[in-house]
């Protein structure tokens, strides 16, 4: 899925610049071109990062900035300042920006600025919690035990290991390849059915129709993920 980005700069051949150039890369561009617009879609929209320059009309880059962290979120945001705006850099970064570019800047920069945002802002890889609740299923990995509308289930060593690897990674689809290897140590892969077979015995335990999985899904040519 595309980047989203939104840029909030009121330079009209800078703004056509900059958003082109961010299609070009593959990137997906809304623009504001005041700072009371730029802050109203950054609060309404799902961006991945915001470039934000600091003159703006109707409110400051700055004042953005501050009220995107006031209103709790969490979004990378690259500010531009002039080249003599030393102290709104300092500022900038204290109250809540990730990173500033001084105008003028080349492209490559910028392109390479926004790639760097992004990475750290992926989520890092998933925690193994020692309790998971989904539907009527709780699970305590720390203790090994399993339990379905109140009732024990009884899994195996090698189900809780397979059931915690796929919740750890939520959402993601997993290969059976990748399952063998990470679940069970096989690195030479043999043709085997095991995979499929343990998942059908999760699904009989804790599905509340193995017919129809809402958590333990399989993704046709490709894996299985957990869906909760």
């Amino acid at each position: 899925m595309l980047a989203k980005l939104l840029l909030v700069e009121d330079e009209k051949g800078l703004a056509l610049t900059v958003t082109d150039r961010l299609a070009a890369e593959g990137y997906a561009v809304d623009h504001a071109a005041d700072g009371q617009a730029g802050l109203e879609m950054a609060l309404a929209g799902n961006y991945q990062l915001v470039i934000l320059d600091v003159m703006l009309p109707r409110k400051s880059g700055l004042d953005v900035s501050r009220a995107i962290r006031q209103g709790g979120l969490r979004t990378p945001v690259l500010m531009l300042t002039a080249r003599s705006q030393v102290v709104d850099k300092v500022v900038g970064l204290q109250i809540g920006a990730d990173d500033y570019l001084t105008k003028p800047f080349d492209m490559l920069e910028l392109v390479a600025r926004i790639g760097a945002l992004l990475r750290r802002a992926e989520p890092q890889p998933a925690t193994h919690p020692d309790i998971c609740q989904f539907g009527k299923v709780r699970i305590d990995f720390r203790k090994a035990q399993a339990r379905r509308a109140g009732e024990p289930v009884n899994l195996s060593a090698r189900e809780f290991q397979l059931v915690r690897y796929l919740i750890a990674r939520r959402g993601e689809v997993i290969s059976r390849e990748q399952l063998l290897q990470e679940v069970w140590g096989y690195h030479a892969l043999p043709e085997t059915r095991t995979v499929d077979v343990h998942m059908a015995w999760l699904r009989q335990k804790l599905e509340e129709n193995p017919r129809f999985p809402e958590y333990f899904v399989t993704v046709r040519g490709q894996g299985y993920k957990f869906a909760g």
